[in-house]
């Protein structure tokens, strides 16, 4: 291939309104991801969950022991991924931890269709992280390295920063 030929394959970047609603639509439809907590001297943590979008917070639950949530406790700054490597929604986020029996009935009974019901599990034992998205980046290769943040601060922009 000659460098002209490489040039004009290269795809045309999406606007910051199509990676919006691109992020949004992964968001509503999708119901795994990968989520990274970091501890002080351990060292990143990295776990594949499901999770529900109420339309602004993402849920997941976990073993109320786990690394996950002692990690997220104690340092609240998540990074949330979804999809694959050349299309990927990367999400920073804050997380809190919500009780079983405090979680909202709704966000219950849809996370009980994508993954194991943590209401019907002794009481204690699991525990939902509600994660609060800060700052949502969208890219499907090098070509959209730049104008790939679409929510900063926990807003949705209407235009680019990068």
């Amino acid at each position: 291939m000659t460098l002209d030929e490489e040039l004009t394959s290269v795809p045309v970047p999406r606007s910051l309104a199509k990676r919006r609603a691109d992020a949004r639509q992964r968001l509503e439809t999708g119901f795994q991801l990968w989520l990274a907590t970091g501890s002080d001297g351990r060292g990143a943590h990295l776990i594949p969950v499901a999770y529900v979008w109420d339309g602004s917070v993402l849920y997941t639950a976990t073993f109320a022991g786990s690394r996950t949530v002692l990690n997220a406790k104690a340092h609240p700054r998540i990074r949330v991924a979804l999809g694959e490597t050349a299309d990927v929604v990367m999400i920073d986020a804050s997380a809190s931890t919500v009780e079983v029996a405090d979680i909202d009935d709704d966000i219950a009974e849809r996370y009980a269709k994508v993954s194991t019901d943590p209401r019907t599990a002794p009481a204690g034992r699991f525990v939902y992280l509600r994660l609060r998205p800060r700052r949502i980046q969208v890219w499907n290769g090098f070509h959209e390295r730049v104008g790939r943040t679409v929510m900063l601060d926990g807003r949705w922009l209407e235009s680019a920063v990068d």
